[in-house]
């Protein structure tokens, strides 16, 4: 089954996950976490993909630690290497300077078609002591 309703209840039974809303027509799938959630983004790509959709950018709002030119995701032994976002160029060196400090960045990840190639965390903004 390839329908919104096969979409939002394969991201619903994520642990981790606490709300799904899908809309085809838009092409959006907008999923709220749990505080305290492990989920990664790669999972949630390959249950789009299991339902038969290509997972496109995904906005995320992630705190962590940056640690020179990637950021390591707190609570998780994720990391994402930082890129500049062209809309806000400077936002990923902002990002590096607060290396050893935690915060909370706001940005995009947009996979490739080959699933293992790590994707970067395209910067846009962040916030401090969040």
């Amino acid at each position: 089954m390839t329908c919104a309703f096969a979409v939002r209840g394969g991201l619903s039974k994520i642990a981790g996950v606490e709300s799904v809303e899908v809309s085809l027509n838009k092409g959006i799938a907008t999923v709220k976490l749990k505080p305290g959630n492990t989920v990664t983004p790669e999972t949630l790509w390959e249950t789009v993909r299991k339902h038969g959709f290509t997972p496109k950018e995904t906005s995320v709002l992630v705190r962590g630690e940056p640690q020179g030119a990637r950021f390591k995701v707190a609570g998780t032994n994720q990391y994402f290497d930082l890129a500049s976002d062209p809309k806000s160029p400077k936002a990923a060196d902002d990002l590096k300077s607060q290396s050893g400090k935690i915060v909370t960045a706001q940005g995009a990840l947009t996979p490739g078609k080959d699933v293992k190639v790590k994707v970067p965390l395209q910067v846009r903004s962040i916030e401090k002591g969040r």
